[in-house]
């Protein structure tokens, strides 16, 4: 079988390493053209082209697949029975769909209906879903709309962060796809319609979304700290910085501090000598810091922090 891949961020990479390490080997890789990343806007490519480059697989990064006559013939060159996607970032075109003998099959971070578009990953930490999955989907022009063809559930573990849930998903998708592809090949799986008046949507995530909104409840600021980590992370403005929440828990201690208030509490623990932590007032409950980074700064533990910032206790996070 002769298949093309499309995709472009660490999730893609990871369904593509897998596939390539049981021998579907993909005759090209479709993805995002490089971007300028970090401080510095250096150009770096996608780790979907990073891998495929690694194993000597053709690359193809068009800015554009619709009216995009250059590529629709390179596709069409490529004569492949079959594409894939997993995570790519653009919707494709009738044009391009058609080309694939057996179409385009997608593989997506939640169990559709539901959690349809940019952030299923994130949205499901976010709402505090204890469950989640990977679907196998036909594609067609509208988003995440196709037919299943098979889905995986995935428990989610409480310290689950974007990155090591969207990996587990990756590796169970991968999984799944590799035990699909012959029996959807072959007609033995029959793909079925997904019940579309249950279908829910979301969101392309923005660097904004990232701000923290002291007035919420602690435990729903600790799940955008797992949402966002590692972009565009959970954050606050603090004497004129941006100082980014890398990992918390959460704490029903009352006290009488302001919303957004940095304060010190003794850990209730003291056989693991912990000494104090770093809390912060929520709108309810208090949101217990564990790793900080102050903009400009390092990663550091609360009690590293505290070490040279004591100035900081009292303060109040905007």
């Amino acid at each position: 079988m002769k298949y093309v891949f499309f995709g472009t961020p660490e999730f893609a990479a990871i369904v593509l390493g897998k596939l390539i390490d049981v021998g579907y080997t993909p005759a090209a890789v479709v993805t995002n053209p490089d971007e300028p990343v970090g401080r510095k806007q250096i150009f770096t490519p996608p780790p979907a082209k990073v891998l495929a480059e690694k194993h000597d697989i053709p690359v193809f990064q068009p800015k554009k697949l619709r009216d995009n006559l250059e590529f629709l013939e390179q596709f069409k060159n490529l004569k492949s029975d079959l594409a894939i996607i997993a995570a790519y970032g653009k919707i494709l075109p009738k044009e391009i769909l058609d080309i694939p003998v057996y179409g385009f099959i997608n593989v997506h971070g939640s169990l559709l209906p539901y959690y349809r578009g940019a952030s299923p990953i994130q949205t499901a930490i976010l709402n505090g879903d204890k469950e989640t999955g990977v679907t196998i989907m036909e594609v067609d022009e509208e988003m995440d709309h196709g037919a299943v063809i098979a889905y995986s559930k995935l428990l989610i573990a409480n310290g689950d962060t974007y990155e090591t849930l969207s990996k587990k998903i990756a590796e169970l998708g991968a999984e799944l796809l590799i035990k699909t592809i012959p029996d959807y090949i072959s007609g033995k799986i029959k793909p079925v319609p997904q019940e579309y008046n249950k279908a829910t949507y979301t969101k392309i995530i923005k660097k904004e979304d990232g701000k923290i909104d002291w007035q919420k409840s602690a435990e729903e600021i600790e799940r955008m700290v797992r949402a966002y980590y590692p972009w565009p992370g959970a954050y606050a403005n603090i004497k004129n910085k941006i100082l980014k929440i890398i990992e918390a828990n959460i704490s029903e201690d009352k006290n009488n501090h302001q919303i957004g208030e940095i304060f010190t509490l003794q850990h209730p623990n003291i056989l693991e000598n912990i000494g104090v932590l770093l809390g912060v007032k929520c709108g309810a409950g208090v949101l217990i810091i564990k790793k900080l980074q102050l903009e400009g700064g390092k990663i550091l533990s609360a009690q590293e922090f505290l070490n040279g910032h004591k100035d900081f206790i009292g303060s109040v996070l905007e």
